[in-house]
């Protein structure tokens, strides 16, 4: 579980820039709820320097049905070739009827 949170947040870090395009916000309102110049956003954007604690307020911020859309996609990616099981199998494996 660890791990798959991990990755996750590498994933949301590694795709930071596509992730604020995708949410429509522009860069000057999120580098002002930051506390930074736009200038500087933009190169932290540029070179995904964001501090952990930037991260947490701009995942925050740009939650949206088109960020979490994009994430899914990433990790639908991430997990192609993988082996999986349908829904029935799923379900027998839970205990659910």
């Amino acid at each position: 579980m660890m791990n798959e949170t991990v990755k996750l947040y590498e994933r949301i870090v590694m795709n930071i820039g596509e992730l604020i395009e995708v949410s429509g916000y522009r860069n000057d309102y999120l580098a002002g709820k930051l506390g930074l110049t736009t200038v500087n956003f933009s190169a932290k954007k540029k070179r995904k320097t964001f501090t952990l604690e930037e991260i947490r307020k701009l995942a925050y911020i740009i939650d949206n049905d088109d960020v979490q859309d994009y994430l899914l996609a990433l990790e639908m990616d991430a997990r192609q070739g993988e082996e999986t099981i349908t829904h029935e199998e799923f379900s027998k494996l839970m205990g659910w009827k």
